[in-house]
Parts: structure tokens; C-alpha cells; sequence
């Protein structure tokens, strides 16, 4: 739930805390700076998604090595699906941990250099 769904709802869920989780976790991976993009460009059915995934990461640390890129495509993916704008599509806590226990990376995805944000939202947990 977003700070506007809370605002109307008055109502605190656990779909809050698996929002704020990825809020968090993109903060995390954006180094701060790309959050408010990554997300508006979720929220907006009509807005670009072919955002590559390196623009939006962190760019303080050089992209990672493969091993490393395809965890960071799977965090990033699972950060995206605790994100989403209708509560009920979002993971739950339980789920949530099931992914990053097992932190299996999407299949088939491009490389770290080529992955666009559309790629990793059409790859659903």
C-alpha cells in the first residue's frame, strides 16, 4: 500500500509491509536515487518501461559479474512485485522470504547490460 492508499485506507496491512519492503530494497539497489522513477514508471500504465535496468541501479559499484547480475535481477524483480500499484497482486511476507531463500533468477533474461525493467516485470515471482 502506498503512502496515498494509506492516507485514504486509514488502514495499516500487511500488504503495507510488503510495499515498504520493496520500497526499501529498491532504495537499496538505486543507491536512492532511482526509486521515485523505477516506481512512477510501474504506476503508469502508458509510461516507458523499456528503462534499462543499469540506469536505474546504483551506479557507485560496477555493474556485477554474471553470478552476481542474475541475483541482482532477481532481487530487483521480487523488489518490483512488493511494488505493484493493486495491493492484491503484491507477494506475501511468507512468499517474500521463499524468494530470497531460494533466489532463483528469472529464466531467459538478457544480460545486466541489456535488461530493460520491462523484461523483469513480465517475469512474474
Amino acid at each position: 500500500m502506498s503512502f496515498a492508499e494509506l492516507a485514504y485506507a486509514m488502514r495499516v496491512t500487511t500488504k503495507c509491509d510488503v510495499y515498504s519492503f520493496g520500497v526499501v530494497t529498491l532504495e537499496l539497489l538505486t543507491g536512492g536515487g532511482h526509486r521515485e522513477e523505477v516506481v512512477s514508471v510501474l504506476s503508469l500504465p502508458s509510461s516507458p518501461k523499456n528503462t534499462l535496468v543499469k540506469d536505474v541501479l546504483d551506479q557507485r559499484p560496477s555493474l556485477p559479474t554474471t553470478e552476481v547480475a542474475d541475483e541482482v535481477a532477481a532481487v530487483l524483480r521480487l523488489a518490483l512485485c512488493c511494488v505493484e500499484h493493486d495491493p492484491e497482486s503484491r507477494p506475501t511476507m511468507k512468499q517474500v522470504f521463499g524468494a530470497l531463500s531460494t533466489l532463483n533468477p528469472p529464466p531467459s533474461l538478457p544480460p545486466l547490460d541489456e535488461l530493460k525493467l520491462s523484461d523483469l516485470m513480465s517475469a512474474k515471482m
